[in-house]
């Protein structure tokens, strides 16, 4: 594949498994605009069936990707309907080389996430 990717894996941290069915939306960031690019959900090993973006789509500059924690955790019985403590998680990241591979999971739990950039 030419050119870099963007590729993101969510686990649940509290259930010691991969968060399944996580709704996952990709904007790209310039100023004070929001650029939707795209909408994404994971699979049964908490990932996306293909890169968010690759090759010439995926160019230098700021992106964010908002996670749907509260819906996921809704959903696998780890929070009631009230107010969640996280909800919306938005990671919002640089890509300086767009020839190289960003891979941005998120470790999740009703109380607590984490994220790095992982390979």
């Amino acid at each position: 594949m030419a050119g870099g990717r963007l590729t993101t894996h969510v686990l649940d941290t509290a259930r010691g498994m991969p968060a399944v069915g996580v709704r996952i939306a990709l904007y790209r960031i310039s100023g004070q605009s929001h650029r939707k690019l795209l909408d994404a959900v994971t699979n049964a090993d908490g990932r996306v069936d293909a890169p968010l973006l690759a090759g010439e789509k995926l160019k230098a500059g700021s992106y964010e990707l908002v996670f749907a924690a509260g819906d996921y955790l809704r959903a696998t019985g780890q929070a009631g309907e009230g107010i969640l403590f996280l909800d919306e998680i938005p990671i919002r990241f640089g890509v300086t080389d767009p020839l190289a591979h960003y891979h941005v999971p998120l470790l999740i739990s009703p109380f607590a996430y984490a994220t790095y950039r992982g390979s």
